[in-house]
């Protein structure tokens, strides 16, 4: 837990300061990560600030890559405290940022923040920082097997997990039927996430209690007339059938090698843990993903998984590795990565955008620039202050001037563990410094674009690795 010289900590709270911010800010606004551990963290530090007299009176939802830099502005001078829970990626705009992932990056100006490792960002607030209990025990714990996907320990089988209807079984412990109820609060969650309003309207209409939720989902299911659970059970069937035969998704000995999501339109379709439900007997998943993305896991389901010496986040780093001395060769330019990072559709003049704080904050002092420094950067901050859209030629050429090679770049948005790894950011090669001019036209017959292609390669060698490594501990 951070300490400024001019804070004070308060202990019966765990948040330091919270005294005087209750002084400075009679509101404030949260923003959340996009899942069940964010949601019910948001509810938890809502909880936590109106106990003291700090009254939550909006949310919003972030999410990593675009849409981080799409959120609203909001001025941490003004009466409204801004809030951030369960995301690794801070801003100098947040006067509390808790979170419970390994690393964070941008906390440094943060007001106030609580860092802790732990299963879930909820148990912190709820367990820690809270001086009283808010989410029961029982909550918590689902919460935090959700999060860590440590579902053979307890128990917990693929059916359960993405299963959509929840109905009290008396001939199963009052345990286990919280257990499921739990699971089918998730899914209902995640069924719903991109609809606009769901996350932020359940968390300010929620207490901390997944029964409480799991009613408020019903209850905007019917209001807003979302897809019924009884069609939701079906797109989820159709999907998982049409999954059995994509010919993007094949397995090799007991890996599933996946290209994208397939259709995954109708509500209720797509869920994560497909492949292993078609594919029951498989260890390894990798999955590359058209916006840059490689993530490889093991079979949360499997009580006896094999090979367990195996460790997919060293093999991520041996694969990339194979490409370290072109990538580090190979310079991006903070134009291509503030396009790039400014380009969700959700994106407009009300936005936080990528700034040059957002960029050092993210990849630290490894940027190169040209021999007059600080007034050249002087100028480049002020100019990242303004959406990509609207800078100048001018101002886009001295964007170019700074860069950072692509060996760093991907490093800083990679990372996981054991059993759950990603590489990132591999949508930021092969790329212009310059949108493209005229309407996006799609083309079937047209070649992948160069970081696609360098993603399947990825994907192809991760694969080739992870055989290698299966074979040898045979």
């Amino acid at each position: 837990m951070n300490i400024n010289k001019n804070t004070q900590v308060i202990v019966e709270s765990g948040l330091r300061n919270i005294r005087s911010l209750a002084d400075r800010y009679k509101k404030a606004k949260i923003y959340f990560h996009q899942d069940l551990d964010g949601v019910v963290s948001a509810i938890a530090m809502k909880e936590y600030l109106n106990d003291n007299g700090i009254k939550v009176v909006d949310c919003e939802v972030i999410q990593y890559g675009d849409k981080e830099f799409a959120v609203k502005k909001t001025d941490a001078k003004g009466e409204v405290m801004p809030v951030l829970v369960d995301f690794a990626h801070g801003k100098p705009m947040f006067i509390i940022h808790t979170d419970h992932h390994d690393r964070q990056a941008g906390a440094e100006e943060t007001g106030s923040t609580s860092f802790r490792s732990s299963r879930s960002n909820v148990e912190t607030i709820s367990q820690v920082v809270s001086p009283k209990e808010l989410f029961t025990n029982a909550d918590i714990l689902l919460i935090s097997t959700v999060d860590s996907a440590n579902y053979a320990m307890n128990d917990i089988s693929v059916d359960e997990v993405i299963n959509y209807i929840f109905k009290l079984d008396k001939d199963k412990s009052i345990e286990k039927n919280k257990t499921l109820m739990g699971l089918v609060t998730n899914k209902l969650l995640l069924a719903f996430k991109n609809k606009p309003g769901f996350l932020e309207e359940l968390v300010m209409e929620s207490t901390p209690s997944l029964l409480n939720i799991l009613t408020n989902i019903k209850r905007i299911m019917v209001e807003k007339g979302y897809a019924k659970v009884e069609q939701l059970q079906k797109n989820r069937e159709d999907y998982i059938n049409q999954m059995k035969t994509s010919p993007n998704a094949q397995v090799k000995g007991n890996i599933i090698v996946q290209y994208g999501g397939g259709s995954m339109f109708k509500p209720g379709s797509y869920d994560r843990y497909t492949p292993f439900k078609n594919n029951p007997e498989a260890d390894f998943l990798v999955i590359a993903w058209p916006l840059g993305l490689v993530q490889a896991s093991c079979n949360p389901f499997k009580k006896e998984r094999e090979l367990k010496g195996i460790n997919l986040g060293d093999i991520a780093q041996e694969v990339l590795s194979k490409w370290e001395s072109q990538l580090k060769g190979k310079e991006v330019a903070l134009s291509t990565i503030k396009w790039v990072s400014e380009s969700s559709k959700d994106f407009s003049s009300e936005s936080v955008g990528f700034t040059f704080k957002d960029f050092v904050a993210l990849y630290g002092s490894k940027f190169k620039n040209m021999s007059n420094g600080k007034d050249t950067l002087t100028l480049i901050g002020k100019a990242m202050e303004k959406p990509f859209s609207e800078l100048s030629d001018t101002e886009r050429e001295l964007l170019d001037y700074i860069t950072i090679n692509a060996w760093d770049l991907i490093q800083a948005g990679s990372g996981g563990h054991k059993c759950i790894t990603n590489i990132s950011n591999l949508n930021y090669l092969g790329r212009s410094t310059r949108p493209p001019k005229g309407a996006y036209k799609y083309n079937p017959d047209s070649e992948d674009a160069p970081y696609i292609k360098f993603v399947k390669m990825i994907q192809n060698e991760f694969v080739k690795v992870l055989q290698n490594k299966i074979e040898s501990e045979k």
